[in-house]
């Protein structure tokens, strides 16, 4: 009862004064008895019955919860100061629900991708299983995929895991079902399903006898793959269906997966072979697990090194220096996405701060003009932690509405942020706005409030009611101390938007020096698809080589098409990398031999790709199937293993492919496989075979156009339809796309800081404007006065100018200072700049100054606009 009476109607408190109205009239009626005057006799009544507000206040305490009734009414009060101010109020508003809305589109990010479990049973226990290899031969690389037999002997070993399991994916040709479709399809042990906790929703899962060859072909298809490909008809289960030319009978359905399987549509058992569960070299599988109850990572990865040591020491050939690493599955994910991320978070933060520091100045602004009311409240009694409850009540109301600002522009941000972020963002399908990003909003709103109303209800609340109460209605008092609260609010502005700037700035240099890089090819007006052509079909390297060479030969007749050729991987998309026996190098074991990239061209992919000869011959078609086996090699590769000598005519053998040795036949210029950031030490050392004389089934068609090589795809598609209609064209691109994509995060994140210190830098720009137009409304007297003595309007100016410059200034330094203390976190996106690079942080200080000039122009021209008679005269 007593918290419904902290909300007292309306009713109730005309009740109470009607009560307190009945008693005084009393007391009226027994003086007007006693011979008084009416008016004697109420001014009587009312001294015998004492404060009537002090009586209302000691029956509102009775009657309810006295602090949430006091809290309601100082709300109720701050709702109707704010109506009365709709300028104020919508400008407070619009300013935290800036700060809060950029908060809340980047945290429903970083709370879907970092701080959420993943949607699995017992998240925190499933772990991914990777393949550490030796440094002297993968330099700089700390995880690698798994191979079949290692896999196996780790999972008859280990006693650490509840299960483990083992797949890998690709993208497999769906054909009888209308029109062919590249499907992405999932070849993975029995266990990896149940690891996850995922169940069939119709049929049964794979059984442990499918992991080996022999057993029926089965499928299971996901549930969204199920209903937009079959319409959801539940009689697919029992049929079958073809892919890759191999039938497959589909067993169960599953749910929609989440996270790193996303976008699988079908799974398949393993059907390992003889040969590939014995195949230890060749590392092409990734690996999850699942920790028993009570095991941690530590303990898992003391476990799984112990394994690895007996594997080396059992398999020298094959496992020298290979370890074995275990690392939680949701961090595995992450990686290097978090700090990106943290930096973001770290951003909009400080543009929330800015906001609050903003509006803190307006508020000040604002609550000084109310020093005579404030005033006249602490007269009548009221304490100081009373009149700041009031300022604050009004703060946080400021701070709902600009939450719900905030809320409503981050609902529509979150989704171009998942629209762009898409490529590069673990579980982007999960970024959604939910409840826990409500209350994230809700918390952030209320206390960004509550914070900008703290400085000026403590400073205002603070200061000398006589002295208060001495200025006349509708005049300002320049207090001291209000100066000094409103530079330090300035100066926290212009520091914190400087250190936004500057980390746009190094981002903008690095994404520029990046992009200056050359790659070692022409990437412009290149097309570029894939074709992956089941075995099942083309049985034989032959009939393989005769699809590609026919494709080829119909894409290089059409229109606009200078070139086409052929390669497995394309630069900056990854690729294989193999071990090599070097002519005139002494035998080794194959797991202590030097390390390559080798890419397998097609005749004409180096002059479609425009990568320059240093000497030798490209490849011709007299280089196929069965003939001398041939090689191209890169300049590293030419100075790595033959230092200061001709590599023409001189052997390398790629062991893992075959025993026949590849004579060099060319050198061409260094070209970045892995990526553009990959210094000269550390990228690839390459080497070109021809794909005629190994066994491929998958390739990526290069075409060079002479128009945009994006109106090429349809008429590709046809040439390829022409020749296989079932075979479908897969991840079209252009070969600009491609080096786009390779630059990951960095462009997004520098779109995203660059304008979050826009912002930040518009914010700080009106923070210094309105201080100083304030500054100088309060001091219209003194300058008319200065005007009427014979002042000189540029002194004047100079004066004005010149105060405003001084938070400005200082806020600078500021600025500087802790901007180069907090770049360190930034240094993994940077690239070709230093953290501290003193280009950035000059041009970024001259742009604050610049703006500090601009931003306090336009008041000191007003106050040179001041006539000093009217100012005068109005004294």
């Amino acid at each position: 009862m007593r918290l419904l009476g902290a909300f007292g109607s309306k009713k109730s408190e005309r009740e109470l004064s009607a009560e307190i109205e009945s008693h005084l009239q009393m007391h009226v009626d027994d003086n007007l008895r006693a011979g008084m005057t009416p008016v004697e006799a109420r001014r009587r009544a009312v001294i015998a019955l004492g404060s009537v507000e002090g009586t209302k206040e000691a029956y509102r305490d009775r009657r309810g919860l006295p602090a949430i009734e006091s809290l309601v009414r100082d709300v109720r009060y701050g709702i109707r100061t704010l109506v009365k101010s709709p300028g104020f109020a919508v400008a407070g508003i619009v300013i935290l629900g800036l700060g809060i809305g950029v908060n809340t589109a980047i945290f429903t990010v970083v709370n879907a991708v970092v701080l959420r479990p993943l949607p699995f049973a017992d998240a925190d226990r499933i772990v991914r299983l990777w393949h550490t290899p030796p440094q002297s031969t993968f330099a700089g690389m700390d995880v690698f995929p798994l191979s079949p037999a290692n896999f196996i002997d780790w999972e008859a070993q280990s006693d650490v895991f509840e299960r483990m399991a083992i797949y890998r994916g690709g993208r497999w040709t769906l054909t009888g079902q209308g029109e062919p479709d590249a499907v992405v399809v999932y070849r993975g042990s029995a266990a990896l399903l149940p690891i996850l906790g995922v169940q069939p929703m119709l049929g049964r899962g794979f059984a442990r006898s499918e992991d080996n060859e022999g057993g029926p072909r089965t499928a299971l298809l996901v549930n969204s793959f199920w209903r937009t490909r079959f319409g959801g008809d539940q009689s697919v289960i029992g049929r079958t269906i073809t892919l890759d030319r191999r039938p497959y009978t589909v067993i169960g359905i599953v749910p929609d997966l989440p996270a790193f399987m996303e976008n699988v549509n079908v799974f398949v058992p393993l059907s390992w072979t003889p040969r590939e569960r014995a195949t230890r070299a060749n590392h092409n599988y990734r690996g999850i697990a699942k920790l028993k109850p009570g095991i941690d990572v530590v303990r898992a990865n003391a476990d799984m090194t112990a394994i690895s040591k007996r594997l080396e020491a059992q398999y020298p050939e094959d496992n020298k220096d290979w370890g074995a690493l275990v690392r939680p599955l949701q961090e595995d994910m992450i990686g290097d996405v978090r700090s990106s991320l943290m930096v973001l978070l770290g951003s909009v933060a400080l543009v929330l701060l800015v906001a609050c520091a903003n509006l803190a100045n307006l508020m000040l602004v604002r609550t000084h003009g109310r020093a005579r009311e404030i005033a006249v409240r602490g007269a009548l009694g009221a304490s100081r932690l009373r009149v700041v409850q009031q300022l604050l009540a009004e703060g946080a109301v400021l701070g709902i509405g600009g939450g719900a600002v905030g809320f409503a522009a981050a609902y529509f941000g979150v989704g171009l942020l998942k629209t762009a972020f898409a490529a590069a963002l673990p579980r982007a399908n999960e970024v959604a706005v939910d409840t826990g990003v409500l209350g994230f909003t809700a918390a952030i709103a209320v206390t960004a409030g509550l914070v900008a109303a703290f400085f000026p209800a403590w400073q205002l609340s603070g200061r000398d009611a006589n002295e208060a109460l001495k200025i006349g209605p509708g005049r300002g008092n320049s207090a001291g101390g209000d100066g000094k609260v409103r530079n330090v609010l300035v100066v926290s502005e212009v520091a914190l938007a400087l250190m936004l700037l500057v980390g746009a700035g190094l981002l903008m240099r690095s994404l520029t020096s990046l992009r200056g890089v050359n790659p070692g090819f022409d990437a412009s007006h290149v097309w570029t698809g894939t074709l992956q052509v089941p075995e099942a079909k083309y049985q034989t390297p032959e009939m393989r080589n005769q699809f590609f060479d026919r494709v080829a030969q119909r894409v290089r007749a059409l229109p606009g098409v200078e070139s086409a050729a052929w390669i497995d991987n394309v630069p900056l998309q990854g690729g294989s990398t193999q071990y090599v026996a070097v002519e005139g190098q002494p035998a080794m074991k194959e797991s202590e031999m030097p390390v390559v990239a080798v890419r397998l061209p097609s005749p004409g992919y180096f002059t479609t790709a425009k990568i320059p000869f240093v000497s030798g011959r490209d490849f011709t078609e007299a280089d196929g199937f069965g003939t001398t086996r041939v090689m191209i090699v890169s300049e590293k590769t030419a100075e790595r293993f033959f230092p200061g000598q001709d590599p023409i005519g001189r052997h390398i053998t790629l062991t893992m492919m075959t025993k026949e040795p590849s004579e060099i036949v060319g050198v061409v210029r260094e070209v970045k496989l892995g990526s553009l950031d990959a210094s000269a030490a550390d990228s690839e050392t390459a080497v070109y075979a021809p794909a005629a004389q190994f066994a491929h089934n998958g390739s990526t068609l290069v075409a060079r156009t002479t128009a945009d090589p994006s109106l090429l795809t349809r008429s590709v598609v046809a040439a390829v339809r022409a020749i296989d209609p079932e075979q479908p064209v897969l991840n079209v691109q252009t070969l600009d796309e491609v080096v786009e994509e390779s630059l990951g995060q960095r462009p997004l994140a520098m779109l995203l800081l660059s304008a979050f210190a826009a912002l930040a830098l518009l914010l700080a720009t009106v923070g210094i404007y309105s201080v100083l137009a304030y500054t100088v409304r309060q001091r219209v007297r003194e300058i008319g006065i200065r005007m009427a003595l014979g002042a000189p309007v540029k002194g004047l100016l100079g004066m004005i100018v010149v105060e405003g410059l001084k938070p400005t200034l200082a806020g600078v330094g500021l600025g500087l200072v802790m901007a180069a203390a907090l770049v360190r976190v930034m240094e993994t996106l940077l690239f070709g700049v230093s953290r501290y690079d003193p280009g950035t942080f000059s041009v970024v200080a001259l742009l604050m100054l610049a703006v500090g000039i601009v931003a306090t122009l336009v008041p000191a021209y007003r106050a040179t606009r001041v006539d000093p008679i009217v100012t005068l005269r109005s004294e």
